[in-house]
């Protein structure tokens, strides 16, 4: 079976039609995780049995003509969303044998829609990491050029999925997690509005920024992918009771539409930022170009606070971290220094043992940023930033429907070019960080290749809950710019 390049919806199609069964294919992508996963590093933990199992299940679902899209369709999720009696790591050491005994509610929903879980993919240790380098047990690699990063946290998604070894993925994004390395791979992947999607079960990195998103090969995957995911959860405290559009429908409806009918807006502040690599530049012209030709207006608009993104979300997403984390402590779950008696050196020995270099790193700074004395100087004034920059956005959403930018300032780079620079590797989040502060939605979209090689992807903002719009804009720019995947021969 040849499963390259296959989407949910043209599987749901085989499916559903019976040319293939869930079984047959759940099987033709353990095969192919066999096959590629040791170049590539993706998975960190691989549920054959269940999958299945579940495959099987789905296939009784079919057979008695109660398929959704996302029946039999085999998915790979971020092992840091809790998967009940499926190892659950985050990435990190003390975290390296628990077994949830219960699902994040995205994981329920999409076991009502009974789809098949493959596994567990990597990531950056607690989601803190641009590049996956900092997981506690590999690096994963880049599908189109392994010497190069998948982008992170959620390299482990986008990986997989760029490499074939599962038809879609859930990620996490908190400054950019699920847009950037979505745009590293080539694939598509969103941000939803902070609070669309239930984070129950999402183990915590910065509470106020986290969110749950898809990663998909097409626009119409992530609509398929979203509409079963959303929805209101009483046992998330920030779920929204927002009304879950039929995003399928509505893209389908308006698959052969213009755009006359849609102002984008330019931020001045993304095209003129220091570091916009000219290949970057280059596809993302391209895309505006596209844009108009389709009828969408274009126009200058404004964040005149961007410039404090970087800073303010890199003391509220350490001190949010730096509360969140203090539960590991080696006392009620997780790694514990058992050769430590007294209970102060067992704590100081196992959170140092526990966590990796980059997580102490961002708990000093959050701890610091929270202290008697530095709170109102750091933290409250951040807060206040925030503020601001989400009034930024609320400005230009009464002049256009969806704001263009670059996902990234460069494609990727290479393996271990910045591991020893963090600051360098935290101003690579500068495009994606403000609609986390937000709580806007966003989407990567592919849109070009580097003269290197390497995916570049366009990122598209819409105002809260306005995911339709997103949808629309980017299924219209990935007919445009559709593009070739040329990926190293180990994984054709």
């Amino acid at each position: 079976m040849n499963i390259h390049e296959l989407t949910i919806q043209s599987a749901h199609d085989l499916l559903r039609k019976k040319e293939i069964t869930s079984k047959q294919l759940t099987i033709a992508y353990l095969e192919r995780i066999k096959q590629v996963d040791s170049h590539i590093g993706a998975y960190l933990t691989i549920d054959e049995d269940g999958a299945i199992a579940q495959a099987e299940h789905a296939d009784e679902q079919i057979a008695l003509g109660n398929a959704t899209y996302l029946t039999g369709i085999p998915l790979s999720i971020k092992d840091i969303i809790c998967t009940q009696g499926l190892r659950t790591t985050c990435g990190s050491r003390i975290l390296e044998n628990f077994i949830p005994p219960y699902n994040a509610t995205v994981m329920g929903l999409l076991h009502q829609q009974h789809a098949v879980i493959l596994g567990k993919v990597n990531l950056d240790e607690f989601a803190m990491g641009s590049s996956t380098e900092n997981s506690a047990f590999h690096v994963t690699r880049n599908p189109w050029n392994t010497d190069y990063i998948p982008g992170g946290s959620s390299g482990g998604s986008a990986a997989s999925v760029a490499a074939d070894m599962c038809c879609a993925s859930i990620g996490s994004d908190t400054g950019g997690s699920i847009r950037q390395p979505a745009a590293h791979c080539g694939v598509v992947g969103m941000k939803p509005t902070y609070g669309r999607v239930s984070r129950y079960g999402l183990v915590a990195y910065a509470s106020s920024l986290d969110q749950i998103g898809p990663l998909t090969k097409t626009v119409m995957d992530t609509a398929i992918m979203l509409q079963a995911i959303s929805g209101y959860d009483p046992k998330d405290a920030t779920s929204a009771k927002a009304e879950v559009p039929d995003f399928v429908s509505l893209l389908t409806a308006t698959a052969h539409q213009s755009l006359s009918d849609i102002t984008i807006g330019l931020p001045v502040e993304y095209f003129q930022a220091e570091g916009l690599d000219k290949d970057v530049a280059n596809s993302i012209q391209q895309v505006i170009d596209v844009v108009k030709s389709l009828g969408a207006k274009c126009i200058e608009i404004s964040l005149p606070h961007t410039q404090y993104a970087i800073a303010s979300y890199y003391v509220i997403a350490p001190s949010e971290a730096s509360s969140n984390l203090a539960r590991y402590d080696g006392v009620r779950f997780g790694y514990r220094n058992q050769a430590e008696n007294h209970l102060i050196n067992m704590y100081k020995s196992s959170r140092s043992k526990g966590f990796g270099s980059e997580v102490k790193r961002r708990i000093i700074i959050g701890t610091y940023a929270l202290s008697s004395g530095y709170y109102d100087a750091y933290y409250k004034k951040a807060s206040q930033v925030r503020t601001l920059i989400g009034q930024d956005f609320k400005n230009a959403f009464q002049q256009c429907h969806v704001i263009l930018s670059p996902v990234t300032p460069t494609p990727a780079f290479a393996i271990g070019e910045k591991i020893e620079d963090p600051l360098t590797m935290y101003l690579t989040d500068i495009f994606t960080i403000s609609a986390n502060l937000s709580g806007i939605p966003g989407i990567s979209v592919p849109c070009g290749v580097s003269s290197k090689g390497l995916p570049i992807g366009v990122q598209l903002m819409g105002n809260h809950f306005d995911e339709k719009n997103l949808l629309q804009v980017a299924y219209q720019i990935e007919k445009a710019c559709s593009i070739t995947h040329k990926k190293k021969k180990i994984l054709s």
